[in-house]
């Protein structure tokens, strides 16, 4: 089931994938030049709903849109949390999360959206070969628990474990797919926390 959401930058969609009975909500954003349909986003989302969650995955409006750049991080997010304040999960606790630049977004708008916990799939800690560049801040200003799912040679680097935030490594690289079962797994596993 598709939705269309209005933001303030554009339309949004959520593909919908309710469970009966739910006892939690997952919402999960796209990385940049990927769509809702990557692997390890289809598989999060069967993982989320054999724990127990409705699952929403989120197209930002410049992919609805149909454009190949990703828009700046404050219309990410303006569009991220006017999405996520749309869609029926009323009552539910949130966790929210996505791969890769949805991580990111997760990240930064998590206090905003009251999510009990994020889900990163391959967060990019820093530019391929640009170390300097950290992204470390916007984990860190995370308050609830965070889950990240890491290749173990991703060359967008690897994040630190942390108070609070637990890395699963998989072998291979930024794609996740190198081991969607252990993938699954860690998903489900820490979503039975919440």
């Amino acid at each position: 089931m598709i939705e269309t959401l209005d933001t303030p930058h554009g339309p949004a969609r959520a593909h919908l994938h309710p469970v009966d009975e739910p006892r939690l909500a997952v919402v999960l954003g796209h990385g940049v030049g990927g769509g809702v349909t990557a692997k390890d986003l289809v598989r999060a989302t069967r993982a989320a709903n054999e724990a127990g969650a409705s699952v929403a995955l989120i197209e930002q409006p410049y992919m609805v849109a149909g454009r190949r750049s990703q828009a700046p991080a404050a219309q990410l997010d303006a569009a991220w949390i006017a999405a996520l304040e749309q869609l029926p999960f009323d009552g539910l606790p949130l966790v929210t999360g996505g791969r890769s630049a949805g991580a990111r977004v997760a990240c930064r708008t998590a206090a905003a959206t009251g999510a009990k916990g994020v889900l990163c799939l391959a967060f990019p800690l820093h530019p391929p070969g640009r170390p300097e560049k950290s992204r470390l801040d916007e984990l860190e200003q995370v308050e609830v628990p965070v889950l990240i799912v890491q290749g173990a040679g991703d060359p967008f680097g690897m994040p630190p474990a942390g108070p609070n935030r637990e890395i699963v490594t998989v072998p291979g690289n930024h794609s996740l797919t190198g081991d969607l079962g252990t993938l699954a797994e860690a998903v489900t596993g820490w979503l039975a926390r919440f």
